[in-house]
């Protein structure tokens, strides 16, 4: 008789539980102490003069009054300060800190240690040796050590609250809440950390709301107003880290949340802040870098549907933004349009729109059946003819449409219900150029577009959409037509990047052959914004607009480093796809997938006969 033995695997979902701290060499409480003290003590270091003579930009001779790269350090230095005294409970200060003060007062040390010692040897080398270093400058380098040391004798690892899921709600919610407290309220009586905010009244949400947007407004300008590469090097390493800090606080998922239950306000307010920027210029020469940006990102935040939401591998998107900006720079009255004809605006970009719909459609109806590497290659393949194609359409090779590699142009600048764009107007005491006035308009687009994505991506067909993202053969095993909601994302995806491309068109006067390669040195491309969409969070409506802004900004900026941009970009996304693959602003679906690992149940086993 042979025996038998059966063994039931019961799953049980483990509360989450405070992961083991590895002590530094101090205690945790001098450590915070220290890190506290080295940040004020580099507040205090940006007020003192860091070099003799003025040759560094930024003038940073004065006491007193801090400059160019000083206020950077300033800032990280009051992170780290806010961060340190958090950890103390000190009330007010621990709603910054949902999560635990420690890896953010780490974070903060790193930003106010990189940048301070960056512009030492920034100052060094380009006036030529430390020589040319004051007192301050040597007294700033001590101060972010001290807090930098502080910081790094703290545990390596804190308690965590999991963050919650704003698609969550009754019981579930109910149950996530009262687990977080609890784990917090324990992490308090042992570590230190804050204890969960208290609910707040809805006005006092809003005004947070509107604090952090009037505080992006602030961060994106100053990016963007950066004078010298210098200056530019050091807002990315004291934004990276600052954003990294926050966010390993907790406070990123926090203002998410007040978001998610404001989503309207915050919407408008989001317009509003983007609004003004603008006004913040005294001429066109930043406006000009606004509005490429906003068209970057928005064809990006297009490109989100076709593989965010539908999973969709699209490698020649690029080509509807050019099948845009051809039909609308045909139809706008440009005297080297072979078609001689000159619509309204609003017809133009109709027009735009409406091609690049077409395409859509005419692609992706043969294309579609195919799946994964094999659809990949066919639209690479879609964005190589139209370059071509439109090279070829020159009169010469084929008919004559497109100009051929001269492209069309001298397109008229835009005239609606009055206003001319090309002109430079005065609004309530502000000068308003050509570029500003094509922000406000692309701004109007930008709107657009993320209220369809936004409609989209909450209706039935975005939730078709995901399901066949997440695997096609369930879904169609579900009852949802594959093929056709394949081709609505597609043709939804090419009309979007059709109404930028409608702008585009009139915004750079000239269309060529040249600006929609697969991959160059000036974005948009289709490679970049494919990477725009990866590196800001597929599935997000804010991703992708902060994915586009960086990789359209950083280029801009740093064009030293021409030679070297696509090296330091693909270095860049390899370290995104180590730490954070799931993006800079993540789908909560998605980071859940990415860290499995980290936040996998407790499994039990029981053994019966």
């Amino acid at each position: 008789m042979t025996t038998m033995t059966t063994t039931q695997t019961t799953t049980v979902t483990a509360p989450a539980q405070a992961t083991p701290a590895t002590r530094g060499t101090l205690p945790p409480h001098i450590a915070r102490a220290t890190a506290t003290a080295g940040g004020a003590l580099t507040i205090i270091s940006a007020f003192l003069a860091w070099t003799w003579t003025s040759a560094f930009p930024g003038n940073l001779t004065v006491y007193g009054y801090p400059g160019g790269l000083q206020w950077l350090v300033l800032v990280s230095g009051a992170l780290l300060t806010l961060f340190g005294l958090s950890s103390y409970g000190i009330k007010g200060l621990n709603w910054l800190t949902p999560q635990g003060a420690d890896a953010a007062i780490r974070l903060s040390a790193y930003a106010a240690l990189a940048t301070a010692w960056f512009t030492m040897a920034a100052i060094s080398v380009q006036l030529g040796g430390a020589v040319n270093l004051e007192p301050g400058a040597y007294f700033a380098l001590v101060a972010t050590l001290i807090g930098w040391l502080g910081a790094r004798s703290l545990p390596y690892e804190r308690p965590e609250t999991t963050p919650a899921d704003p698609e969550d709600t009754g019981f579930g919610q109910f149950k996530h809440n009262l687990g977080n407290r609890w784990e917090t309220y324990k992490g308090t009586l042992t570590t230190g950390t804050a204890r969960p905010a208290k609910t707040l009244p809805s006005y006092i949400e809003i005004l947070i709301v509107a604090v952090v947007l009037a505080l992006g407004l602030v961060v994106f300008t100053y990016g963007i107003s950066t004078e010298y590469d210098e200056l530019f090097i050091g807002f990315l390493i004291t934004a990276g880290f600052g954003f990294a800090a926050i966010q390993k606080a907790g406070l990123i998922q926090r203002v998410a949340t007040l978001t998610a239950r404001h989503r309207n306000v915050t919407l408008i307010g989001a317009f509003v802040a983007a609004a003004a920027f603008p006004f913040t210029q005294s001429d066109d020469q930043y406006a000009t870098i606004g509005v490429n940006i906003l068209i970057f990102a928005t064809v990006a935040l297009g490109l989100n549907i076709v593989v965010g939401l539908a999973g969709l591998l699209d490698l020649g998107y690029v080509a509807f933004l050019g099948v845009g900006a051809y039909a609308a720079a045909l139809v706008s009255g440009s005297p080297t349009s072979p078609l001689g004809i000159q619509l309204p605006f609003w017809q133009a970009i109709l027009v735009g729109a409406a091609a690049s719909m077409v395409f859509g459609v005419l692609i992706g109806a043969p294309t579609l059946r195919l799946r994964g590497d094999y659809l990949a290659i066919v639209t690479l393949g879609f964005g190589e003819i139209f370059r071509i194609a439109v090279l070829n359409l020159d009169g010469t090779s084929g008919p004559d449409v497109t100009n051929g590699s001269n492209g069309i142009s001298s397109i008229p600048n835009l005239s609606i219900l009055g206003f001319d764009f090309g002109a430079t107007h005065s609004i309530a005491g502000f000068t308003i150029g050509r570029f500003a006035n094509y922000f406000f308009l692309m701004l109007l687009v930008t709107l657009i577009v993320v209220v369809v994505f936004r409609r989209s991506a909450e209706s039935r067909i975005g939730r078709a959409w995901v399901a066949i993202r997440e695997d096609e053969t369930a879904a169609e095993a579900m009852g949802i037509n594959g093929f056709r909601t394949k081709l609505v994302a597609f043709a939804l995806g090419a009309t979007l990047a059709g109404l930028a491309g409608a702008v585009q068109a009139h915004v750079t006067y000239t269309v060529t052959p040249e600006q929609y390669q697969f991959a160059h040195a000036v974005p948009p491309n289709s490679a970049f914004l494919l990477a725009a969409v990866v590196l800001g969070g597929m599935g997000t409506i804010s991703g992708p607009l902060v994915g586009g802004a960086l990789l359209f900004l950083i280029p801009n900026k740093l064009q030293f480093m021409s030679d070297y941009q696509l090296f330091a970009f693909g270095l860049a996304l390899v370290l995104l796809m180590r730490f954070r693959p799931e993006g800079l602003i993540a789908n909560r679906r998605r980071q859940l997938e990415f860290h499995e690992k980290d936040e996998a149940p407790a499994t039990l086993t029981k053994a019966g006969s």
